[in-house]
């Protein structure tokens, strides 16, 4: 599913004041699925203990059903665009509500360890739907004048989530006692907090039956008298309908469906641009970044930090994250792409090998672990600076670049591989981290650390700047 291309002349036309309410209203419904996109892949972090403890499994069985999610994701995002040309962008938010909803309920109360990887593989496919449906949905809405600052209402949507998530886990440990199996009204902490996310995701469902269909599909389903009502409503009675119509009718007829076909080059290979935005989503996954927002209470609590003060921890560092995200947005046109990534990656690498030195005083084993008071506060703050290293850049700059830097003929497939690299990557960071903490916290830090450093020189000799560069230059 691609985005209506503007022409050149659309671009300064400006939404009247009294539509631009009505607008925001809709970006935010819209935006809703990424809140929960980043809700249910964090919220997991506040139930990695009482999990295993519930169900009596190690590392790697654990590490399985965290990752179950990811599974899902794939297939959602990989199936969402086909769906929504079939039946339209709020149907698939309707359908993405409702597995969220099913996905909270039945996360909460399961009835053993294969039904919960189960409900956490039905609550990924609703996350593959969401990071798809809502940044296609809204520049499909957005008056051109005002796409780019209502684009960016998704990314701070999931950074948002994930704050919220880590607050309520917070706030439910706290009313039991700090314990993550402690009971609250006949059920265990961390069933409250896998299963409160059932309220965001009624509220999406009831918001995409109050928001108008996109007027692109509308148009290609031959109900164009709706789709300019739509364009009235959000772009200002003052535009010419017939014009807009046609603008849009045009632009679906030019596009060109990109296949993996096309991303081939002569020797049957896939082109070098395509291996860099490869290269770029694995990075991304490789510095361990969702080792934090899955695993960090976990984490904490196992280099002796106890349960309250670790879920503390994991909500500083959810708004450690949207403070660098808020950075990102602010600097990444004005300073380029290149040098924000690189800014990132050396401070990742520092942060993460302060974080590894750290780690490596950890001693004792099962309940009875400590690190002394030096390396506990530095890894602390590593933790903290590392999060906001990754947020202030690779986690803005790499959507940013994917989006920008692949040929308009092969756009669409290329983002579908890049995305698919992504996935898998963030999969094998997250079912290995428990086996790899296993064997030594310090060492995966290590590791994560090399992956930061190699970025650098990876960023230096492949990465294109795009910055100020229009869509039609890339070649």
């Amino acid at each position: 599913m691609t985005t209506t291309a503007q022409p050149p002349q659309t671009e300064g036309r400006k939404a009247r004041p009294e539509h631009l309410g009505h607008v925001i209203f809709i970006t935010a419904a819209a935006a809703m699925g990424g809140f929960l996109f980043g809700y249910d892949s964090s919220v997991i972090n506040g139930a990695v203990e009482a999990i295993r403890g519930k169900f009596g499994i190690g590392s790697e069985a654990l590490a399985q059903v965290i990752a179950a999610a990811l599974i899902g994701c794939a297939v959602g995002a990989a199936t969402a665009g086909r769906i929504a040309d079939r039946i339209g962008r709020i149907r698939v938010m309707q359908i993405a509500a409702a597995l969220f909803t099913v996905s909270a309920v039945g996360s909460a109360v399961p009835f053993a360890l294969w039904d919960l990887a189960m409900w956490r593989v039905f609550g990924g496919v609703a996350i593959g739907m969401a990071s798809v449906i809502g940044p296609a949905y809204i520049a499909e809405v957005a008056p051109p004048a005002y796409r780019g600052r209502l684009a960016s209402f998704q990314q701070a949507a999931i950074v948002i989530g994930i704050a919220v998530s880590q607050l309520v886990n917070w706030g439910v440990l706290k009313l039991a006692d700090g314990e993550q199996r402690g009971e609250i009204a006949g059920f265990e902490a961390w069933q409250w907090m896998l299963g409160v996310m059932v309220v965001p995701a009624v509220l999406y469902g009831a918001l995409s039956f109050v928001i108008p269909e996109s007027p692109r599909f509308l148009i290609s389903a031959g109900r164009t008298d709706e789709a300019r009502k739509v364009l009235a409503d959000v772009e200002g009675k003052g535009v010419d309908l017939d014009t807009r119509v046609t603008e849009i009718e045009t632009a679906m007829r030019s596009e060109h469906k990109s296949t993996f076909r096309d991303l081939l080059g002569s020797r049957g290979g896939l082109l070098p641009i395509v291996w860099i935005g490869i290269g770029l989503s694995v990075f991304q996954q490789l510095v361990g970044i969702n080792v934090i927002f899955y695993y960090s209470s976990s984490l904490w609590q196992s280099v002796g930090i106890d349960p309250s003060s670790s879920f503390l921890y994991s909500f500083t560092t959810s708004i450690i994250n949207i403070a660098g995200t808020v950075i990102a947005m602010v600097f990444v046109d004005r300073i380029g792409r290149k040098p924000l990534a690189l800014i990132g990656s050396i401070g990742m690498a520092f942060s993460l090998g302060a974080a590894a030195w750290a780690f490596s005083y950890k001693t004792g084993s099962g309940a009875d672990i400590s690190m002394p008071d030096l390396q506990g506060t530095v890894a602390l703050v590593a933790a903290h600076a590392f999060v906001l290293f990754f947020a202030l850049s690779w986690g803005v700059v790499v959507w940013v670049l994917l989006g920008e830097m692949f040929p308009n003929r092969i756009r669409a497939a290329a983002l579908g591989v890049a995305a698919s690299a992504q996935w898998v990557a963030n999969w094998l960071i997250t079912v290995s981290f428990p086996s790899l903490s296993d064997w030594n916290l310090s060492g995966a830090y290590v590791i994560y650390t090399v992956f930061a450093l190699l970025s650098v020189p990876f960023i230096l000799k492949w990465v294109p700047e795009t910055k100020g560069k229009a869509l039609e230059e890339m070649g």
